[in-house]
């Protein structure tokens, strides 16, 4: 039996003109899993990050914290779908910054999120919700397929890919993704394994690695 181990990247840089960069929080993070996972005695064959850099500087502050030589590959296929195509497709509250407002954000983020997984308005967006969803699960079968022998996969992603790729082992739809992406943790773990019974999930959003003062969500 082999496992994957899909790890969403720490926390990034919200509200600066380039999200896609980690903070030195999100760096902190990253190299507190990296340690936790080692201490646990994780060895992986296989580590696969996606191809943002946020994927990559948490996988490079996990992996050396940890002291694993094992190579890091990229997959596209782990990439986070396009929120701000999503949002700009749903229109923004209007007479409030919603960047200084989490509350405000989260509830467009919502709607917005909603909107795209409903599937009346594919037309819309470039990567219709369904093909997001048909991409994740084509990465985390070829993660499981890399580990068959059983072996360990360690996967950098996002929150996105993360929640799809535990929706679909429960064989549930866009209501339960838009439930798990919103509470995914900066460097949460979500673990499924791959035996006879196929990929089976077997806990989400893990984060016992990490003081209750350094949860963050974005």
């Amino acid at each position: 039996m082999s496992q994957v181990l899909l790890v969403r990247h720490g926390q990034a840089s919200w509200g600066a003109e380039d999200y896609d960069v980690l903070s030195e929080r999100g760096v902190e993070q990253s190299a507190v899993l990296g340690a936790a996972l080692a201490a646990r005695g994780v060895e992986p064959t296989v580590l696969v990050s996606g191809a943002m850099r946020r994927h990559h500087q948490t996988a490079a502050a996990a992996v050396q914290a940890a002291g694993w030589d094992a190579e890091v590959t990229t997959d596209e296929g782990w990439n986070e779908f396009d929120h701000l195509q999503v949002l700009s497709r749903h229109p923004a509250p209007e007479g409030v910054d919603v960047m200084s407002s989490p509350g405000v954000f989260q509830r467009w983020f919502a709607e917005a999120t909603t909107r795209w997984t409903d599937g009346a308005h594919d037309a819309d967006y470039t990567e219709p919700f369904a093909v997001f969803a048909a991409r994740v699960e084509a990465a985390l079968a070829r993660a499981a397929a890399a580990v068959a022998d059983g072996g360990t996969a360690v996967v950098f992603t996002s929150g996105g890919p993360m929640g799809w790729a535990a929706t679909s082992a429960l064989e549930g739809d866009g209501a339960l993704w838009l439930r798990l992406n919103q509470v995914t943790v900066n460097t949460g773990v979500t673990k499924l394994i791959n035996g006879t019974r196929g990929i089976t999930l077997l806990s989400v959003n893990e984060h016992s690695h990490l003081s209750p003062a350094a949860v963050t969500y974005r």
